[in-house]
C-alpha cells in the first residue's frame, strides 16, 4: 500500500484539544546564552523593516495541494479562484503547457492513484476521482462523514485506482459504533469490504497483491498490530500506555513499517518483522525530535526520507544513492523546510521557512541536480481578494529557535522572532502560547508572530512540556500541573531567561494565545502580573478542568481521543476528569475562580459556536471580571467556532493585538481600522475595556 498524500505525514498519536525560517541556516536549538547574544547583534544591524499593512500578513496562496504521479509525468494542482478551486494539470516532458481539468471544485486535498491515471479530490463530504488522461468515468468515489463516520485513510497503492476507508456502524446503549469495517473503494465506486470487526480499527495495510496484511485496532486503552496469515489476524505487537506506534506501510518481504517510540523516548521509523522484532531504522541524531513525516518511494513503498520539524527542520535520506543530491538541494535552499515528493526521475519540492511567507514548490532533477521554480500565480489578500506580493524577505524578522533550562533541570525548547534593526534589550516582549497544550510550534512563518514583530516586539514562542514532537518524556511530563503550575512556570522561566539574558524590556511585556494558549493568558495576567503587563487570549477556557469534561460531554470527544477513548486517554495523560481531588486543584488554580485578582488590561475573543470551549463559561468569566472592576473586554462572533478563518475576523484580531500591547507595552500604534473592521468590532464588542470602549455601540456610528 502507498500513502499517497493523504497518510504520508504521520502525526504525533497525541491530540491538541484547545488550539495552532530564515533566509540564512538556523543555530542549533541550544541553552547557550552566547548564541542568543550574537543573534540579537546579528539583528540589531540588519536594516530595519517599514511598518508594512495588517493585511499584508493575512495573504492566501493563488496555488495548494500540488501533487506528482508515482511515474513521475505529471503534475497537478488547486488553483485558488474566489471561493473554489480549480485542479490544473501539466506534463513533466513535451508539452508543458498547464491545463485545466476541473473548473470548480470543493476539494482541499488531491493526491494520484497508483496508476497515475486519475487525481483523487477529497473535500470534507466526498472523494471525487477526476480523469486525468481523457479517459472516461470521472464521478464521485466515495462519501465522507455522515452518520457512518466514514473516513479515507490511504490511496491503495496495490490496485491501479482506490482508496481505503474505514466506517463505522450501528450504535451500542454507551453511544459508541457497535462495529468498524475496512473498505476498499475503486475508482468507479465498487466497494470491497476486507475487515469488519467490533474493536475500533484505526488502520491497514495491504500487500502487493492487494490481500489485508496489517491491521491496527484499539483494544481497551492498547492499538494493536494484527498480521494477517491465511485470511486470519495474528496480535503481533501490543503498544500499551499510549506509546505511539503507528502503521506506515507495508514491506515486501511480510514486515511493516512503523512510526514509533517503543523502545525508546522520541518517536523514530522503525521496521516490524513478521514474528514481531522491532529494529530502529532512522531517528533524530541531535536526540530532540520526533520524526515529523515519512517520504515512500512510490515505485518501491520503501522509505527515502525522514523529516524533523520541531526546532531547526532537518530532511534525511535514508538511501545513500540520495545523499548527494539531497544535498545539493539543501545547499541550493539553505535553511529551508523542505517537504519532497519523489518520482523516478524527478523531485517535488515544497519549501518552508519561517521567514517565508507561503509555500513555494520547485522541480528538481536528482541526477542534473537543476531546480526549477513553479508558479509564479500572486497570492491575494485574505479580505477583499485583491492582488498582492508576498512580503520580501528583508522585510520578514528572523526566527531562532532557543532552549533553556527550567528550574527541575529539564530542557525545553521554543522559538525566538526579533525585528531587524532594534536593540533587543530595549524591545518590548510578547509571548504568545500555543494552543493544544498537546501541539507544539514548528518552524514557519506565523502571521501573528510576524505581525507583531513587524510593530517593533520581540516575540517568544515557547513549547512547555506538555507540547508534542520533542519525545515521550516531554509531552507527558506535565501530568495534572495545567494550573498555576508547572507547565506555566516553563513559560514564564523561559521569558525570564529571555530578559536576563539581553533580550526584552522587563517593564514591558505581554502575552498572548489562542485556546489554551489564551488559557495561558488568562493564568499569566491573574498569577504573574509583575510579568505581564497585558495579554490577549483568543477562544480561552477559563477552567481548564470544566473544559475538560465539558468536551466529555459533547460529540468532539470521539475524534479529540484520537485512537485512544478521550476518558482514557485523558487519565492516562494525567488529567482523569473523574479524579474529584485533580479536578479541585485545577478548578481552585483557574483564573475563573480567581477572576477578582485578575488587574490587567485583558482582551477576549469567543465564538458563538465554540464546541471546544463553551462560550457560557467565558461569558461567566467576563462577568466575574465586570463585577471585579477590571479592564477588560470581551468580543464574540456569534456565528464562529473554535476556529475563525473568516477574513474580517483574522484581520480584526490582529487590529486589537496592535492596539492593546501598543497602548500598555508601547509598540507602533496601529492604523485606524477601516469601516468593516469597525462594524465587525461594534457588532461583536460585549464589553469594552478602556482600550475598546470607542468602538462600542455607545460610541461608533
Amino acid at each position: 500500500m502507498i500513502r499517497g498524500r493523504w497518510g504520508t505525514c504521520v502525526a504525533a498519536a497525541t491530540v491538541a484539544i484547545f488550539c495552532g525560517l530564515s533566509p540564512r541556516p538556523l543555530h542549533a536549538a541550544t541553552d547557550d546564552a552566547a548564541a542568543l547574544r550574537a543573534f540579537a547583534k546579528a539583528q540589531r544591524a540588519a536594516s530595519p523593516a517599514p511598518q508594512l499593512p495588517r493585511g499584508a500578513f493575512l495573504l492566501e496562496p493563488a496555488t495548494t495541494s500540488v501533487v506528482l504521479s508515482p511515474d513521475g509525468s505529471r503534475l497537478a494542482w488547486l488553483r485558488q479562484n474566489g471561493r473554489s478551486r480549480e485542479v490544473w494539470s501539466r506534463t513533466l516532458a513535451g508539452d508543458a503547457t498547464p491545463r485545466r481539468l476541473l473548473g470548480n471544485t470543493g476539494a482541499r486535498e488531491i493526491a494520484w492513484t497508483r496508476d497515475s491515471r486519475w487525481l483523487l479530490l477529497q473535500s470534507p463530504r466526498e472523494v471525487f476521482a477526476l480523469a486525468a488522461r481523457g479517459q472516461a468515468g470521472s464521478g464521485i468515489v466515495v462519501t465522507l462523514g455522515g452518520q457512518a463516520k466514514r473516513e479515507l485513510i490511504a490511496v491503495d497503492g496495490s490496485q491501479g485506482a482506490a482508496v481505503l476507508t474505514i466506517e463505522q456502524s450501528g450504535m451500542t446503549m454507551q453511544g459508541t459504533p457497535s462495529a468498524w469495517s475496512l473498505q476498499r473503494v475503486d475508482a468507479q465506486g465498487r466497494r470491497t469490504q476486507l475487515w469488519r470487526d467490533r474493536q475500533r480499527i484505526t488502520d491497514a495495510a495491504t500487500d502487493a497483491q492487494g490481500r489485508l496484511l496489517w491491521l491496527q485496532l484499539v483494544d481497551g486503552t492498547a492499538q494493536v498490530l494484527y498480521r494477517f496469515e491465511n485470511g486470519r489476524p495474528r496480535a503481533v505487537l501490543r503498544c500499551e500506555d499510549l506509546h505511539r506506534c503507528g502503521l506506515l506501510a507495508a514491506m515486501p518481504d511480510g514486515g511493516a513499517w512503523l512510526r514509533g517510540d517503543i523502545g525508546g523516548d522520541l518517536t523514530r521509523l522503525q521496521s516490524l518483522s513478521p514474528d514481531g522484532r522491532l529494529r530502529d531504522v532512522q531517528g533524530d541524531p541531535r536526540g530532540i525530535a520526533d520524526v515529523d513525516e515519512v517520504v515512500f518511494d512510490p515505485a518501491t513503498n520503501r522509505p527515502r526520507f525522514v523529516a524533523y520539524r520541531s526546532a531547526v527542520p532537518m530532511l534525511q535520506s535514508l538511501d545513500a544513492a540520495d545523499a548527494a543530491p539531497l544535498a545539493a538541494l539543501q545547499a541550493k535552499l539553505p535553511g529551508r523546510d523542505l517537504d519532497l515528493q519523489a518520482a523516478p526521475n524527478a523531485w517535488l519540492v515544497e519549501e518552508r521557512g519561517g521567514a517565508l511567507q507561503g509555500r513555494r514548490w520547485h522541480l528538481f532533477d536528482p541526477r542534473t541536480r537543476t531546480l526549477d521554480f513553479l508558479f509564479d500565480d500572486a497570492p491575494t489578500f485574505a479580505r477583499g481578494g485583491k492582488p498582492a506580493t508576498h512580503i520580501p524577505i528583508a522585510a520578514v524578522a528572523n526566527v531562532l529557535p532557543v532552549s533553556w533550562r527550567a528550574s527541575d533541570g529539564m530542557q525545553l525548547h521554543g522559538f525566538l522572532t526579533l525585528p531587524p534593526g532594534r536593540d533587543a534589550a530595549t524591545l518590548p516582549l510578547v509571548v504568545n502560547v500555543h494552543g493544544g497544550p498537546w501541539s507544539h510550534w514548528r518552524p514557519e512563518f506565523r502571521a501573528v508572530t510576524q505581525m507583531l514583530a513587524n510593530r517593533g516586539y520581540a516575540v517568544f514562542e515557547p513549547n512547555p512540556r506538555s507540547s508534542t514532537g520533542h519525545g515521550r518524556a516531554y509531552v507527558m511530563g506535565a501530568g495534572s500541573d495545567f494550573g498555576n503550575g508547572r507547565v506555566q512556570q516553563d513559560i514564564v522561566e523561559g521569558t525570564r531567561w529571555l530578559l536576563a539574558n539581553g533580550v526584552g524590556d522587563a517593564n514591558r511585556v505581554g502575552i498572548t494565545g489562542a485556546s489554551f494558549g489564551g488559557y495561558s493568558t488568562l493564568l499569566g495576567v491573574t498569577f504573574q502580573p509583575e510579568l505581564f503587563k497585558a495579554g490577549a487570549a483568543m477562544v480561552p477556557p477559563p477552567d481548564f478542568g470544566w473544559v475538560l469534561r465539558w468536551i466529555l460531554r459533547n460529540p468532539e470527544a470521539l475524534q479529540l481521543g484520537n485512537v485512544v477513548p478521550m476518558r482514557d486517554w485523558a487519565r492516562m495523560m494525567g488529567v482523569d476528569p473523574a479524579d474529584a481531588t485533580t479536578m479541585a486543584r485545577l478548578h481552585a488554580q483557574s483564573p475563573l475562580a480567581n477572576a477578582a485578582r485578575m488587574r490587567r488590561p485583558l482582551l477576549i475573543a469567543a465564538g458563538g459556536e465554540d464546541q471546544r470551549v463553551g462560550i457560557a463559561g467565558v461569558i461567566e468569566y467576563a462577568a466575574r471580571l465586570k463585577l471585579a472592576g477590571s479592564d477588560a473586554s470581551l468580543l464574540v462572533d456569534a456565528d464562529a467556532g473554535h476556529s475563525n478563518r473568516e477574513p474580517v475576523a483574522r484581520e480584526a484580531w490582529l487590529f486589537e493585538l496592535e492596539q492593546l500591547f501598543h497602548a500598555h507595552l508601547g509598540g507602533a500604534a496601529p492604523q485606524p481600522p477601516d469601516g468593516e473592521i469597525r462594524a465587525y468590532l461594534r457588532k461583536g464588542l460585549r464589553m469594552a475595556g478602556k482600550d475598546f470602549s470607542q468602538f462600542s455601540d455607545a460610541t461608533v456610528r
